[in-house]
C-alpha cells in the first residue's frame, strides 16, 4: 500500500472523468471545478444518501429549497454586510494577497519567499455582489448566498405553519453557496463556489444538550456510512473565546487531508441568535406555541452542517488503494455500492453480434434497478482495471460459453473473485447484495 496523494486523487479525477478544470480550453478559472461524467453520479449519489438518510427516513425533518439571490436585507439582518469579513494581507514584495490567518503562521510569502513583508492586514467581504434589474445602481445590489443556514431562518414561520410539525424538528437543504475565497485551492477542499448540506434543527432551549449529542452521534454515523476512513476524523471542541458569540458549544469535525488536518463539518449550538435577529428586523412573529402549554417561545436551533464537495472528497481519498496483484500494480477505489457512478459494468468479450446480443439486453435489464455500465474497448484486463479504478463493485462478464450455457462470470471488486451463474440469475443476485450492504 502507497500513500494516496492529493496528486494522486487529482490525476485520477481528471483522467476517469471525476473532475475537470473549469474552462480549462481557455486556460482555466483559478480554483474552479467542473464534474464530469463519473463525478456528477458521484456527488449526486452522495447528496441522495443524505437526503435519504437525514429527511426521508426521519419524521422529524422536513425539506427546503431557497433562492440563491434573496432581498438584501437578509444579509443586513444577519450581519453578513457588516461582518462577514475575512482579513487580507498583501506582500509587498510580490504584491500577492492572501488570508492573514494562513499566510502570517509561516512568515513567509507563498509565491515569492519575502519574510515578513505584509502590509497591515484588511478587511475584506467575502460575499459575492450582483445587482438585480437593468441598471446597476446600488438601490439595486443584491448577494449570491454565502450560506444556505439564512434561506431556513427566514422560511421559519411558513415551514413550522404548513408543515405543522411539533419540536423538536429540524428543516434540511441541500444546494450551493458562494463565496469570494481571498485563497481558494488544495482542489475542492475550498472553492468560491460549493454545495452544503444543512440542516437547521428547532428545539427547546432545555433541552439543546440532548439534542446536539443525537446530532453528534448521527454525523459520525453518516460518515461511515460514506466509507470514511475513520481514523483519520477527529473530534475538536472549539473553545470559549474562538466560538462565535452567540454559540454555546461547537464542535468541527475534522479530516487528516494529505495537506494537514482541517474542518470536514461542524456542528453548533445557535440558540435563539438567528430566529431574533430577523424577527427584530422583520417586524414578524417567530414565536413558536406549544399545543400542549400554549406558551410561546422562539426555538433554539442546532445546526449540523456538511459540506458536499469535502464529503466528497474525503469518500475519494478514504477509497484510493493501490494494490500489488501478481507483480503488478492495481489501482482501486473501494467506494460504497451506495455511491459508486456504476454498481455493476456488463463487459462482452468481443463485439461480436453473437456475444452483444446477449450482454445489450442483460444490461437494458439491470439498468430497471441499478446504476450500470456497458464497456466493450480493450482487453478484458483492462476493462477490469478500468471498473476498479472507478469504484464499480461488480462486473459481469458475457463471453462465448454464454451462448451455449446462458451463463456469466460475476467479478467482485474488492476481492476479485469470479462467479459463475445463470444470466437469468444476475439482476436478482446483485440486487440482494446491494441491498445487504444498504
Amino acid at each position: 500500500m502507497s500513500e494516496v496523494t492529493m496528486e494522486k486523487i487529482v490525476e485520477l479525477c481528471k483522467r476517469r472523468g471525476f473532475i475537470f478544470p473549469g474552462s480549462e480550453i481557455y486556460g482555466g478559472m483559478a480554483n474552479t471545478w467542473d464534474f464530469g461524467p463519473l463525478g456528477v453520479e458521484l456527488k449526486n449519489n452522495i447528496k441522495q444518501a443524505w437526503w435519504r438518510k437525514f429527511v426521508q427516513q426521519r419524521s422529524d425533518v422536513v425539506g427546503l429549497e431557497s433562492a440563491l439571490i434573496m432581498n438584501p436585507k437578509v444579509w443586513q439582518a444577519s450581519g453578513h454586510v457588516d461582518h462577514f469579513h475575512d482579513e487580507l494581507i498583501e506582500c509587498k514584495e510580490c504584491h500577492g494577497r492572501f488570508r492573514s490567518d494562513e499566510a502570517e503562521k509561516e512568515n513567509e510569502c507563498p509565491l515569492c519567499g519575502a519574510k515578513g513583508s505584509w502590509t497591515e492586514p484588511a478587511k475584506f467581504n467575502t460575499m459575492f455582489k450582483t445587482f438585480v434589474g437593468p441598471k446597476e445602481e446600488e438601490a439595486d445590489t443584491a448577494y449570491l448566498r454565502p450560506e444556505t443556514a439564512q434561506g431556513m431562518f427566514v422560511d421559519w414561520p411558513l415551514v413550522a405553519q404548513t408543515s405543522r410539525q411539533r419540536l423538536p424538528f429540524g428543516v434540511a437543504q441541500i444546494g450551493k453557496a458562494f463565496r469570494n475565497e481571498i485563497t481558494p485551492g488544495n482542489f475542492i477542499f475550498r472553492t468560491r463556489e460549493f454545495e452544503q448540506m444543512e440542516i437547521e434543527y428547532y428545539i427547546k432551549a432545555e433541552e439543546w444538550e440532548e439534542h446536539f449529542g443525537m446530532w453528534f452521534k448521527q454525523m459520525h454515523e453518516w460518515l461511515e456510512d460514506c466509507g470514511v476512513d475513520m481514523d483519520r476524523v477527529h473530534d475538536h471542541e472549539i473553545p470559549d473565546g474562538e466560538r462565535a458569540h452567540y454559540s454555546k458549544r461547537t464542535v468541527d469535525i475534522e479530516f487528516e487531508w494529505p495537506f494537514g488536518r482541517k474542518e470536514l463539518y461542524g456542528l453548533a449550538y445557535r440558540g435563539d441568535y438567528d430566529l431574533k435577529l430577523h424577527a427584530d428586523a422583520s417586524g414578524r412573529d417567530f414565536t413558536y406555541t406549544d399545543p400542549n402549554t400554549g406558551e410561546k417561545f422562539l426555538p433554539h436551533v442546532i445546526e449540523p452542517s456538511f459540506g458536499l464537495e469535502r464529503t466528497l472528497l474525503a469518500v475519494l481519498l478514504s477509497a484510493y488503494k493501490e494494490e500489488d496483484v501478481g507483480g503488478e500494480q492495481r489501482t482501486v477505489l473501494r467506494l460504497p455500492s451506495s455511491l459508486a457512478p456504476y454498481q455493476v459494468a456488463v463487459l462482452p468479450l468481443s463485439r461480436k453480434d453473437e456475444l452483444t446480443k446477449i450482454a445489450e439486453p442483460l444490461a437494458q435489464d439491470l439498468r430497471k434497478s441499478l446504476r450500470c455500465d456497458y464497456d466493450v474497448t480493450q482487453s478484458i484486463g483492462k476493462r477490469y482495471r478500468r471498473q476498479d479504478e472507478i469504484g464499480t463493485p461488480y462486473c459481469v462478464t458475457v463471453d462465448f460459453d454464454s451462448i451455449e450455457d446462458g451463463q456469466a462470470t460475476v467479478r467482485e471488486r474488492d476481492s476479485m473473485k469470479q462467479e459463475r451463474m445463470a444470466i437469468s440469475d444476475i439482476s436478482g443476485y446483485l440486487e440482494d447484495k446491494f441491498c445487504n450492504n444498504c
